[in-house]
């Protein structure tokens, strides 16, 4: 149909199809994070270090950082574990149920030691390596999140940063559930386990 102009329908902008722009913004070239390549395993030394004769640039020579399995990847971190809370494992990861909560009958240490020795009256189906986060032991020092090491069918260890005071470690509100916790690249164990005095 043809009309004039002041008879003109202009379309409403407000009945236009709303398009919603990109949120967040896609990256333009995106490309995988090259991880190996991004792991430092060395460190140079700052103070002390020689310096050329001629140019009298300092030469900061390498030394190079082992991690607990022995490999050179980064260094070995101690303290609290960082963010981590109890309350907040995942339930559920591929199909592994996680937080499930263990039962023992003894949770000890050795005077001078930082190695806590955890028994149960049954098998426990653990692995080495597995992770447990473990709250309300009479030392505070105990509790945190750790990588296990499995001693045999009803008992494993874990180690802690300090020396624990000889004694069982066990009480009515203790909770020990089993843990999945991201380890940084290169590493096989938590590498942070409890509290640092």
């Amino acid at each position: 149909m043809l009309v004039c102009d002041p008879c003109y329908d202009t379309p409403q902008n407000q009945l236009r199809a709303i398009i919603l722009p990109a949120d967040p913004m896609p990256i333009v070239n995106p490309r995988t994070e090259p991880f190996a390549d991004a792991e430092t395993n060395t460190l140079v030394v700052s103070a002390g270090a020689p310096k050329d004769p001629t140019t009298g640039i300092p030469i900061y020579p390498t030394v190079g950082l082992v991690t607990q399995d022995g490999q050179t990847v980064t260094t070995q971190p101690i303290g609290a574990p960082t963010g981590f809370d109890q309350n907040a494992v995942m339930p559920l990861y591929n199909g592994v149920t996680y937080r499930v909560k263990l039962n023992p009958t003894s949770i000890a240490s050795q005077t001078g030691n930082n190695v806590v020795t955890v028994t149960f009256p049954s098998a426990h189906n653990l692995n080495t390596n597995d992770q447990i986060a473990v709250e309300g032991l009479t030392n505070n020092l105990a509790d945190g999140f750790y990588s296990i090491t499995v001693t045999t069918g009803t008992a494993f260890t874990y180690q802690t940063n300090n020396a624990i005071s000889a004694g069982n470690l066990l009480q009515g509100t203790t909770l020990m559930v089993t843990a999945l916790v991201g380890l940084p690249y290169g590493y096989t164990q938590i590498p942070q386990t409890g509290p640092l005095t």
